[in-house]
């Protein structure tokens, strides 16, 4: 493992990503940056901080469905007209968002890197806010919420996160719900762009066939057709700490079963590789973790089971699911619960952490092969608070974690026995 961790260290070390700034306005915007010369290809990312969907406070969806609309090219040339200037170029743009974050992405040859960031420049200086777009937008959206209307995985994932953040932001759709889609005009659509979409949340992320001065250059000019705007303190949110249980009656031939926790961490908790190993055992393994064991291999009762930890800066979570048959739904959730207060009561083997080891080690550099790959794990470092290069210290420390210590660790998170259940089922 030794052997392994230093070539790795040493392959980061050659191809490592920088993090520099841009001053505009007063306001330094950070900058994350990997050269890599193999291929004649730029990708940058215009990353916006606490501009998600966690900022839908007053209609569900408007996030995504101000990215949709950044998606449909600049007024002056239409949606049709801009994206037939991109594709004769090779050119990529698109938008899209998460809870926390607004992305902006552009791809393209190293010959048209100049001319990919005039057209981001012109998008986000004349945005296509015209009914029509609108419109589009609208339609698409609503089509896809109806086709959820029978995807019983979305709505048991939705009746979930309804449990788990009752009465917060995180409760509801970052897809919004047909009424609240139909309700979007341009006048929120614009509000919400020029509130979020502004330097004083904005980070650049640039990997590709270029230098850093001339993404300072080139980003500069970009960057200038953004308003100052303000930066806030992202929300976080409490999982609620009370079992609760929600079965819907649907026309279905299984049971969807989706439960969740809280996990007590913080996002910059320096024991999170620990979250990370034990995670791993228990439901995060495939056909090695402990639920997919009870479960599928023991029971039968399920193809797949599934659980994972998400500690982000807005919410920190445990949450799972599994699909079984319709009379053998009691017999899972009642499973879960026991698989789960055995994982904590007990702890793991030796076995099973050397197992796991193995794996999250000799696994890492699938996870780091691509430049993207390498800058997203840069820019989580960043955003986290961590000194760059700290997945490298995590994977030491996974390499060198004593079965006592990962053992005390889970033994203090009793809080995931807290389970709450959403079942699709039929009755």
């Amino acid at each position: 493992m030794k052997f392994f961790l230093a070539l790795f260290l040493l392959g980061q070390i050659l191809m490592a990503a920088k993090i520099d700034s841009i001053e505009i306005n007063g306001i330094n915007v950070p900058v994350i940056f990997e050269e890599d010369k193999r291929l004649p290809l730029v990708t940058t990312q215009l990353i916006f901080q606490n501009a998600g969907s966690i900022r839908d406070t007053k209609i569900a969806g408007l996030a995504k469905f101000s990215s949709r609309m950044l998606n449909e090219g600049t007024k002056t040339l239409g949606a049709n007209g801009f994206a037939e200037e991109l594709e004769s170029r090779a050119i990529h743009i698109s938008a899209n968002c998460g809870k926390e974050t607004f992305v902006i992405e552009v791809s393209s040859l190293k010959e048209e890197y100049v001319k990919s960031l005039k057209y981001l420049k012109e998008l986000l200086k004349d945005p296509n806010y015209s009914e029509d777009a609108l419109q589009k937008v609208q339609t698409t959206m609503i089509g896809g919420l109806s086709r959820k209307a029978n995807d019983f995985d979305y709505i048991a994932a939705v009746e979930l996160n309804k449990l788990l953040f009752e009465g917060s932001v995180l409760a509801q759709p970052s897809s919004g719900e047909i009424d609240t889609i139909k309700k979007i005009t341009l006048k929120d659509v614009k509000k919400f762009i020029e509130q979020h979409i502004c330097l004083s949340r904005a980070i650049v992320l640039v990997g590709g066939d270029v230098t850093l001065e001339d993404v300072k250059k080139q980003m500069g000019k970009v960057l200038q057709a953004l308003p100052k705007g303000k930066a806030e303190k992202l929300p976080h949110f409490d999982t609620s700490a009370k079992s609760k249980e929600l079965e819907l009656d649907k026309e279905t031939q299984q049971a969807y079963i989706y439960f969740g926790s809280p996990y007590n961490m913080a996002v910059s908790d320096e024991d999170y590789y620990k979250a990370r190993v034990a995670t791993f055992i228990l439901g995060t393994g495939g056909f090695g973790s402990r639920l997919m064991e009870e479960i599928r291999v023991k029971r039968g009762l399920a193809y797949s089971a599934y659980a994972r930890v998400e500690v982000t800066k807005s919410r920190s979570y445990l949450t799972g699911y599994l699909q079984t048959k319709l009379e053998s739904s009691d017999e899972a959730k009642k499973v879960v619960q026991e698989v789960f207060k055995d994982f904590v009561t007990k702890g793991v083997t030796e076995d099973e952490l050397e197992q796991t080891k193995k794996f999250l080690l000799g696994s890492e550099p699938l996870r780091v092969e691509t430049m993207s790959q390498r800058l997203n794990r840069t820019f989580q470092e960043y955003y986290k608070g961590f000194a760059l290069n700290h997945s490298q210290e995590e994977l030491e420390k996974i390499s060198a974690l004593k079965l006592d210590d990962l053992n005390e660790f889970i033994k203090k998170h009793t809080e995931i026995l807290q389970l709450s259940f959403a079942i699709v089922t039929k009755k």
